[in-house]
């Protein structure tokens, strides 16, 4: 059985974290072990749980989220961060990829973002649990934040490298394909997403990408209503 996942917020506005914590809520193998509404009581609840995740706003009344996350690094503490902040400073982002976040997500946070970034998260520590040894291909995926724009390519050819283009990551996109590696036969976006743990709007995103580098071609079935059904295969 997979581990679940042992989360605190800390969020100094009462409302927002309720709406993370009715959004955890809703994604399977988590647990929220804590809330905090000051940096103080997120490093007690932190101290206290060692959860494998925190999700940490930035302002603070006394302080910054960099300011814990700078603390905790400087402790040794193994807890990953996930930063959730309205700052769009470039200088922000750059100090919170030095001291290590996992990852950075602009507010105002929707759903479908924190369950995708939980999924890659899920995926990061399954990988790292069942690795005894590393690769470079391991090293590409289990740094999805800085490596999602460069593919495994012959190293003759990587002077011009592809970026993958906003909202799609390496990690989901290697879940489709290994759906698809061995299919035969279509899904629909919605059968995409049950089988990796994505929404249907996630899995769309990412097959349509997909039919526009063709590695998928996508079918139009009509169905006995009438209704169209976009459905997809993988291009042999």
């Amino acid at each position: 059985m997979t581990q679940s996942i042992r989360v605190v917020i800390a969020e100094d506005d009462v409302q927002i974290a309720e709406i993370q914590k009715r959004f955890l809520d809703r994604i399977d193998g988590v647990e929220l072990v804590g809330i905090a509404h000051s940096l103080e009581d997120a490093e007690d609840l932190v101290e206290v749980f060692k959860p494998e995740l925190l999700l940490l706003d930035n302002h603070f009344p006394k302080g910054t989220g960099l300011d814990l996350l700078r603390k905790l690094r400087a402790n040794n503490c193994a807890t990953d961060v996930i930063l959730i902040t309205a700052a769009k400073e470039v200088d922000t982002l750059r100090e919170a990829l030095r001291s290590g976040v996992f990852y950075y997500i602009l507010k105002p946070l929707v759903f479908e973002r924190l369950q995708e970034v939980i999924g890659q998260y899920a995926a990061h520590l399954e990988k790292l649990r069942a690795m005894e040894s590393l690769a470079q291909t391991d090293v590409d995926t289990l740094l999805p934040q800085r490596m999602t724009s460069v593919p495994t390519v012959d190293n003759s050819t990587s002077n011009n490298l592809p970026r993958l283009p906003k909202g799609i990551d390496v990690i989901t996109l290697d879940k489709i394909r290994a759906v698809f590696a061995d299919l035969e036969g279509s899904l629909n976006a919605e059968e995409v997403g049950n089988l990796i743990g994505a929404s249907r709007t996630t899995a769309r995103r990412y097959l349509e990408y997909m039919v526009s580098t063709l590695e998928l071609e996508a079918q139009v079935n009509y169905g006995s209503v009438g209704r169209p059904e976009r459905r997809y295969i993988g291009v042999n």
